[in-house]
């Protein structure tokens, strides 16, 4: 049996680690939104950066710190990874102004992109190819615990303490991971690294394409569509993508590797899984505001009802890994991306009167369909590639993933803002009274539709991927 095979649990509990934190960071801010606003004094435009800076960071690095990984070894990623991760985490618990609170987050997604971009890597380089499924399936079931966990812990924090210990939580944790990565990767590190240099100009035009996207989505309705600002944006996006793909193809060790391109069992599952997140996120974006304000729910109550969606996420993912090693990944990401807009339709006829279950069952869709998709989904990917660029297709697929993430939050909170502005004559969430529910509900429906549209949009291509390498 090859050294790394035999390390292979180890490894694996090693990266469970990683992702279980970052998943749970994740959940537990999203809960916690509502009172940063209100503490920090703060509006919903400017509180979403919360979470969109930290998708962008990690958005715009994965690639990165994936190529890295297979240039300098996937230890080093991994362990400098969580120290940064806990000191951004530390800052984040320390902030006493939104803009400082942003900036910290900023740290810890670069943290936590460090993390995600070895993961999948690491698992694939340590399972043999017949495990890799069931592998990756359990990996699927720690991302459902960390965001499982997140809003419960979160609910009862914000009950008991403050926003801030949610973020405090991960320091002891992230301490003893980095910890174990010295000692557990120790005897494998020299197997990942290879001495080739790094695309620096791909790194920066990437980062320059998500934040002049991101920035263009989220500012469009304050600055209007066809303003100097907009495009601006807008033509700073075309450019950087026009250079970014001009440069990945004149270079020799290029940050992603454009010969991917031509591999259609990886382009249609890596657009299809930026689509199943995109659509998710305004789901898990907007829910607790509308358990909140409208349905008039305390903190705790809303982080239990949170974690519906990610028990079953927990419950169906290995069996979904399992399945794939059977059936293959595309009956089973078709249903799970067709159950997923469901779950985004229904919603559209929520209303606060309504009890309890009705909201659960809904939501509990959005768990199931993300289950089916997600570890077939990965698996497809990263079975199709060579193992030397692994590392580049891991950073990939997070990529694709917390793309979707951003895009999803920074249209739902277009979407939103935008109508509520309009039917309260320029009112905010802010500023909510019980007579606006009206306004609010018609605003949420309309950002619903938004999501349930992209998801539907998602259903075509995921049927357009080609048969499974098995």
């Amino acid at each position: 049996m090859p050294p790394l095979y035999e390390n292979k649990w180890k490894i694996f509990s090693l990266v469970a680690t990683s992702i279980f934190m970052s998943t749970l960071d994740s959940s537990i801010v999203n809960v916690a939104l509502p009172y940063m606003m209100q503490e920090l004094q703060t509006d919903i435009q400017t509180i979403q950066w919360v979470v969109l800076i930290y998708l962008i960071t990690i958005s715009s690095l994965l690639l990165t710190f994936g190529r890295l990984s297979d240039i300098k070894g996937r230890k080093l990623i991994y362990v400098l990874g969580f120290t940064i991760f806990v000191a951004g985490s530390w800052l984040c618990g320390m902030a006493r102004t939104p803009q400082f609170l942003i900036i910290s987050r900023a740290l810890q997604g670069g943290g936590a992109s460090m993390l995600m971009a070895c993961s999948p890597a690491l698992i694939v380089d340590v399972f043999p190819v017949q495990e890799r499924g069931k592998a990756l399936g359990m990996m699927g079931a720690v991302v459902a615990a960390g965001l499982t966990t997140g809003p419960v812990v979160g609910g009862i924090l914000l009950e008991y303490f403050s926003w801030r210990f949610i973020f405090y939580i991960n320091i002891p944790i992230g301490i003893a991971a980095v910890l174990g990565g010295m000692f557990v990767l120790k005897s494998v590190q020299q197997v990942w690294k290879r001495e080739e240099p790094m695309d620096k100009t791909g790194s920066i035009l990437l980062i320059i394409i998500l934040t002049s996207l991101i920035v263009f989505l989220t500012q469009m309705s304050k600055w209007g569509i066809i303003s100097i600002l907009s495009l601006s944006f807008a033509g700073l996006f075309i450019l950087a993508c026009i250079g970014f793909v001009v440069n990945e193809t004149r270079s020799d060790y290029p940050l992603f590797d454009m010969e991917l391109l031509k591999i259609k069992l990886f382009v249609f599952p890596v657009i299809s899984s930026a689509i199943l997140f995109a659509a998710l996120f305004v789901i898990v974006f907007m829910m607790p505001f509308y358990l909140t304000y409208p349905c008039g729910f305390s903190a705790s109550k809303t982080g239990l009802i949170m974690i519906v969606p990610f028990l079953f996420l927990l419950v169906v993912s290995p069996v979904s890994g399992m399945l794939y090693d059977k059936f293959g990944s595309k009956r089973l990401c078709v249903t799970g991306m067709s159950v997923l807009t469901l779950s985004l339709a229904s919603l559209m006829t929520v209303h606060p009167a309504m009890d309890v279950l009705s909201i659960l069952w809904r939501i509990a869709l959005a768990g199931i369909g993300t289950a089916l998709f997600v570890p077939p989904n990965n698996t497809a990917i990263m079975s199709c590639v060579q193992s030397s660029r692994r590392g580049i297709a891991s950073g990939s697929v997070a990529t694709a993933r917390n793309i979707g993430m951003v895009i999803g939050v920074a249209l739902a909170g277009l979407i939103f803002t935008t109508s509520f502005s309009r039917l309260t004559n320029g009112s905010t969430l802010e500023n909510y009274l019980p007579v606006m529910e009206p306004f609010f509900m018609s605003s949420f429906k309309q950002t619903m539709l938004m999501g349930a549209v992209l998801s539907g949009f998602g259903i075509g291509v995921t049927f357009a991927r080609g048969k499974d390498k098995r």
